[in-house]
């Protein structure tokens, strides 16, 4: 079972669907065979979260919080190392923001 965190290597469709590639992508949950993730990208002019080699990249990414999306479990080629834990405090703010924007929990 994938964790809020998790780093994985994963076949991602393009969005025109013609091909595939393989990417890193940060989960934020696991549903049954369906996996929620975000984006990476080794573009570190991008906006996002950074993510260094010291901390376990391959290379130095960034955690792109705009692009979310939903892989097939099966499209998961294996996981590579889980954020530390501050990390994960940075991420799960980040994605609060995007999702919830100003919206009060009262």
């Amino acid at each position: 079972m994938l964790e809020f965190g998790d780093i994985i290597l994963a076949e991602i469709q393009f969005t025109d669907r013609s091909e595939t590639k393989k990417r890193p992508a940060v989960v934020l949950f696991q549903e049954s065979l369906n996996v929620v993730v975000v984006g990476m990208t080794s573009n570190l002019k991008r906006e996002g979260i950074l993510v260094t080699r010291e901390e376990g990249a391959i290379k130095d990414s960034i955690i792109k919080t705009s692009y979310i999306f939903t892989l097939g479990l099966n499209k998961i080629i294996k996981k590579l190392f889980s954020l530390n834990e501050t990390k994960k405090q940075v991420l799960c703010k980040e994605i609060r923001k995007k999702v919830c924007g100003n919206y009060k929990l009262h």
